[in-house]
Parts: C-alpha cells; structure tokens; sequence
C-alpha cells in the first residue's frame, strides 16, 4: 500500500450483506497522510445506494429482531472472534489510512474494538427483554424492543473502534444497520462486512457505505431509518440533530472534547507525567477524549513545563507503520493546516511554544507533538477542539481555582486528575462535570456508560446504558388478577 500501484480497490458496495455495483461511478481515492500517495479507491455511495441499504435492513428487520436473542449472540460472537484473529490487518490497515501509530492501532484500533464488541456481548447475555411488575392499577408486562433499523456514522479517527460501538449492541438488541465509514478510512469497513458476511449475519441486516457529508446527510435524514448513532464533532452531530428530527429520528451523539488533565499539588510528578502524556497526544492528538489541557500548580509550574517539554521532544515521529513511532502524520492536508493555524493563534494570544510547533522535512501531513506553556483558559487555543498533537498546559492558584478551569469549558467528555489520596481524587472528580473521569490512571472502560455532558453529546454507548439506547420500552397492561 506504498504507492498507487499497490491500491486496494473495492469496485462493489456492501448493500445488505451483497456485494453489490454502485449506482454511479463516483470514487473515493484513500490517500496515505505518510506517503501522500493513493493507497486504495472504494465507491462512493449515492442516494440511491442509501435506499437500497435502508430498504434491505427494513425488509430484514422483523426476522432479525424475531430471532432468539441467543441465537444473535451466536453470530455476533462469530463477528468477534473474526475480527479478533485478523486484529493485525485491521490495524495495519487503519494506520495506512490514518496515520495512527500501529503500535496504538493494534491495541486501541484493533483489539480495542474487539473488547467493544466482547462487552456488548457480556451486557447482552445478561440483558431481560421483558419483565412483570404491578403497576398501580394492576399488573403490568413491560417489554425491551429493538428500535429499528439504525444508521450508523462513524469518523475516521477510530473507524473501528466506533463502529464497535454502534454495531455490536445494535445487532445484539436486534437491529439492522447501515454503516457509513468516513471517506478517509473506508477500507477496513471492506474487511469489517467481509467478516460479518462469513459469521453469517442474515442478508439485509448490514450494509456498508462509504461516502461525504452528503451521503451521511441523506443517510440520517431517510424516512426508512429509527435511530442515528454518529460519533463526530459538534458542528456535525448538530447537524445530525437538526436533519434527524425532521423525521423524529432518535439520536446519540458522541461528539468533541476538550478535556482537562488536573494534577494536584500532592501528585508524585514523575507519576503524574508518565500517566498524563500518553493520554494528551494519544493518536497524534485526533481523540474526542485526549487530555488535552494539562492544569498544573502555579507553584510548581517551571517543573511541571520542563518534564512535558521534555516527554514530548523525546516522542519518535515518523512512519506509522513503524513500530517505533509514537506520533504519526495528521489524516490529511487540511488536518495539517488547521492546526498549524491553531498554534500560529496560540501564539498570537500570548501562549509560548515549549516544544514542537513545526512540521518534519520530507513528504507525509506531519506536526510534531506540541506544548503550549504560559497558555490561558480563555485562549481559543484552549477552548476549542485543535484534533492535532497540541497541548495546552495552564497553570492554576488552588483546588479550587482547578475544579472552575477544569469545567469551563462548553464540552464535558472526559478528565483525569491525579493526586497522592485516592480520597481527595475522587472528591475532586465528583464535582466535574464530565461523562467520563478517571483518577490517577486514563481508560475507557467498556462495560460502563460513555458519552458526554454539554456539547460533548447526547446519550451513552457501552454498557448497558449504551445497550438500552438500540431498545424501546412498551407496556402492557394485564387484568386485575392475571
């Protein structure tokens, strides 16, 4: 996949568990963002594409949702063990596409979204579709009914790992699905449907189609579709939002993020720093959920700068599919360029360049790891979602002059605070308001609710939270007596 004439090529869509020809012509080229050259062209899907896909899952929903739940888990099962023995062309492969340092892609990209898949499983063996209560006029019957069919829109910065998210507990609660990968990383989507095919997954319950925003648009505004799952940024999912209710379509929203690291005074700094980094410049810095303002005591300032300028000179930059590498090129030329203006305006609003801030020679959308010193909470720069390698690092007066910075912010996705008491951490992390929080360590634990608070989403994925989002609720009512 070095050159365009080792392109993967993908002339047929996935509609409804069928390879199938495109209505048009159209394709989408995959650029590597290391080499700059054409990796792979797919079809691009069309309106009518869209209602092939939607018309198949509706004529597939009431057998799939008609089928025992154990018998979803059977096949569902077989999806995960597929993509578990081929993990190492599924991150290869996202690597190739976006620039993910492999040795990230093969844990977080790759395995990561099989445990995504392994979790749902867990929640579903477990999960009661109908239970009897007495209601207050007399005994009731509520049942767990799968919405319908979904439509499914996932981003390219972990194309698996999201669509895990979406599929496996939409599958597993009985819900066919239409899937559309970004355009920037289509092709492991190819490998994805390849494997669900061999699992058996009924004809018409999975379709694949790569495609733009027009696509996406039409995709979640269809009439066909009961619920939209779209993990994006926040511009995008209002978007979503807007053309979803035309229809009353239901909708979750993973969305962005500007999280904040809060190191407490009481922290050991070698700890805290090795525990900080990898989470701020995870994936080149392209994750809703990066550490990406780091809040330290003003007091221990000076310190604090010298170690994360330091940790991040030392990270390798270079060739994603290299082991070595810990930051790889950003997903595309205007990547590049939107973070290049991000750090030109940190620098025009005060903030001091501590490390990095330039491009590497050579071919390849590369930004090296970036700190931002002397940065303020009210820089833009600190405000807004760079989705590059660029950290701020922002000083604080006390606890709680950390709790006000750490929450001023319009997103609430994620945050971590480190300290010497587990007590004082947890205290701390009670009183941010965030989906997500961790204490001396940085994780994503699958079987509990993800998702955010402010602009950062609507809704959960993972757990049973995130299971109950691809069910309906319906009660019945029983004579007195029954």
């Amino acid at each position: 996949m070095a050159s365009d004439s080792a392109a993967l090529e993908h002339r047929q869509l996935f509609i409804g568990g069928v390879l199938t020809d495109p209505a048009t012509d159209e394709v989408i080229e995959v650029v590597s963002p290391h080499s700059e050259q054409v990796i792979g062209r797919v079809p691009h899907a069309s309106y009518p594409d869209v209602d092939r896909a939607v018309a198949a899952a509706r004529a597939a929903f009431p057998g799939w949702a008609a089928r025992p739940p154990e018998e979803r888990i059977e096949i569902v099962t077989r999806i995960k063990d597929g993509l578990a023995a081929r993990y190492e062309e599924i991150g290869r492969l996202i690597s190739a596409q976006n620039g993910s340092p492999c040795s990230w892609s093969l844990l977080a990209q790759a395995l990561g979204a099989v445990m995504v898949w392994d979790g749902a499983l867990r929640v579903a063996r477990e999960q009661c579709y109908e239970e009897r209560r007495t209601g207050a006029l007399g005994p009731l019957l509520v049942r767990r009914e799968p919405v319908g069919v979904v439509a499914a829109v996932v981003p390219w910065n972990v194309p698996q790992f999201a669509a895990a998210a979406k599929l496996a507990p939409a599958l597993l609660a009985g819900c066919p699905v239409v899937l559309k990968p970004a355009p920037e990383t289509p092709l492991d989507a190819y490998l994805l449907a390849e494997i669900a095919a061999g699992a058996g997954l009924p004809e018409g319950v999975l379709s694949v189609l790569p495609g733009g925003s027009q696509t996406g648009e039409y995709l979640v505004g269809h009439p066909g579709v009961d619920k939209v799952s779209f993990t994006g940024s926040v511009a995008a999912g209002k978007r979503v939002m807007a053309v979803a209710a035309r229809e009353l379509t239901r909708v979750t929203l993973e969305l962005g993020g500007k999280s904040a690291a809060v190191i407490l005074p009481d922290a050991d700094p070698d700890t805290a720093v090795a525990g900080v980094v990898p989470a701020a410049w995870m994936n080149n810095g392209q994750a809703c959920v990066a550490q990406t303002r780091i809040l330290v005591p003003r007091t221990r300032y000076t310190d604090y700068a010298e170690r994360f300028a330091a940790a991040a000179d030392a990270m390798p930059v270079g060739d994603p599919l290299d082991p070595v590498t810990r930051i790889g090129p950003l997903v595309s030329r205007r990547q590049r360029e939107k973070v290049l203006e991000y750090i030109a305006l940190g620098q025009r609003e005060g903030a001091k360049v501590l490390a990095g801030g330039e491009c590497p020679a050579g071919p390849g959308w590369y930004v090296a790891p970036t700190l931002l010193g002397e940065a303020a909470n009210t820089m833009r720069v600190a405000r807004e979602e760079i989705f590059g390698p660029v950290v701020c690092l922002i000083p604080y007066e006390d606890e709680e002059d950390a709790v006000r910075l750490a929450d001023d912010s319009e997103y609430g996705l994620s945050g971590s605070v480190w300290t010497a008491d587990m007590e004082r951490g947890v205290a701390f992390a009670r009183r941010i308001r965030t989906g997500t929080y961790c204490v001396n360590t940085f994780s994503l634990d699958v079987l509990g609710p993800f998702g955010g608070f402010k602009s950062s989403g609507i809704g959960r994925e993972f757990g049973p939270e995130g299971f109950a989002e691809y069910l309906e609720h319906k009660m019945i009512h029983l004579p007195t007596g029954a």
